[in-house]
């Protein structure tokens, strides 16, 4: 086992009408709030109206930056720093998913300078200061709102990175599961997908750590579990918490303790596919993951027999991919690019952007004829 330390300064508020202290909590940080948010959904299922009676309650003046993607850009995220800049900012209250939270991250670090926030992911620049940040999530999937990572894309230079700092974990995140209610089958799917892929890519990490795999495994066995049951009755304020819970777990640091590192490849292979395509990230992994477990079966096979036993009862690799292949579809999520009406002709464009990208995972780097491979299994039933 890895040597570790542990030190997550989030505070989460769990549950049902958390809200109800926003607006005391976002005081302590100050007068002038950049409220940052995606297209307008918060909007119309009443999330806004709430927040902003929060702010309102305590005094908070609200400078609004709108638009985020689901796909976020560096271009929105240099526009609302300039704003927040201009607005003299004490905080950042980010309302909305991953997208949402991981752009006010980098914002929050790129207020305070005068360069792009891109600066940061290409290593010309490090942050020594950063503006507060509050979140308050409306999708259950990424675990960005406990933890020090962000991930944006930017597309002049065909690329999408992930980033990490201590600096830009959010103080505080409120986490309603009330609030992931209006949530569409699809990305409530995506979600589920999401929280898995985060925990595989620590299964898949470097070091032993007996009790934290098992972690992981609980984390999975839930989704598992409460995934299907949620997907048949997406009102369900349990089964949506449930879920919100699994997806925090899964990438606050606990599924990584004792271990050197995660391996990450299937998140770079699949921000590809977002970058190139704009599929979903939650999709991009349901279609990656299936196709680079197949291609690595020979390197990973101990450890994807001791997943499957621990996930389905039968260590057999091929039959617990497809599998879990199979629970990924049975969700709604696709399997194959073709479920985006991307053909095979697409093929050797994926393969360069992955090298422009320098795609590919930490533990178990993918040699260029294995790359080929997984490509190829992104379109083929089997690889």
């Amino acid at each position: 086992m890895e040597n570790f330390k542990v030190n997550n300064p989030t505070t989460l508020h769990f549950g049902k009408d958390v809200i109800s202290s926003l607006g005391k909590v976002v005081s302590n940080y100050g007068k002038k709030a950049l409220l940052v948010y995606g297209k307008g959904s918060i909007r119309s299922n009443g999330i806004y109206d709430q927040v902003m009676a929060q702010m309102q309650q305590t005094g908070i003046r609200v400078v609004e930056y709108s638009g985020i993607k689901s796909n976020p850009l560096i271009e929105d995220v240099d526009a609302a720093a300039a704003l927040g800049r201009k607005e003299k900012v004490d905080m950042i209250l980010a309302v909305g998913g991953g997208s949402v939270i991981d752009s006010a991250k980098i914002i929050s670090i790129t207020i305070p300078v005068a360069h792009s926030g891109w600066d940061f992911y290409t290593g010309e620049a490090k942050p020594e200061t950063a503006i507060p940040l509050v979140s308050v999530l409306t999708l259950a999937a990424t675990g960005t709102e406990m933890n020090p990572f962000a991930v944006v894309q930017n597309e002049a230079e065909k690329k999408k990175l992930g980033y990490g700092h201590k600096l830009i974990y959010p103080l505080h995140s409120f986490l309603d599961p009330t609030y992931t209610i209006t949530v569409n089958a699809g990305y409530t799917a995506f979600g589920i997908a999401d929280l898995m892929a985060h925990s595989l890519e620590l299964w898949f990490g470097e070091g032993e750590a007996p009790l934290t795999d098992r972690f992981i495994l609980s984390i999975m066995q839930e989704a598992l579990e409460a995934g299907p049951l949620l997907m048949n009755d997406l009102n369900n304020y349990d089964l949506r918490a449930r879920i919100m819970f699994a997806a925090t777990m899964a990438l606050n640091g606990m599924t990584a303790y004792g271990k050197a590192r995660g391996d990450w490849g299937v998140h770079a292979f699949g921000h590809v596919l977002s970058l190139m395509y704009d599929v979903p990230h939650g999709a991009s992994l349901t279609i990656v993951y299936p196709a680079w477990m197949r291609v690595l079966l020979p390197r990973i096979r101990k450890r994807l027999e001791m997943l499957f036993l621990g996930l389905f009862g039968d260590p057999d690799p091929n039959k617990g991919i497809d599998k879990l292949e199979s629970f990924f579809h049975s969700l709604g999520c696709p399997v194959r690019l073709a479920e985006f009406s991307v053909g095979e002709q697409s093929r050797d464009d994926i393969l360069d952007v992955m090298r422009e990208n320098q795609s590919n995972g930490a533990v178990y780097p993918l040699n260029e004829q294995e790359m080929e491979r997984m490509v190829e299994a992104f379109f083929s039933l089997k690889s």
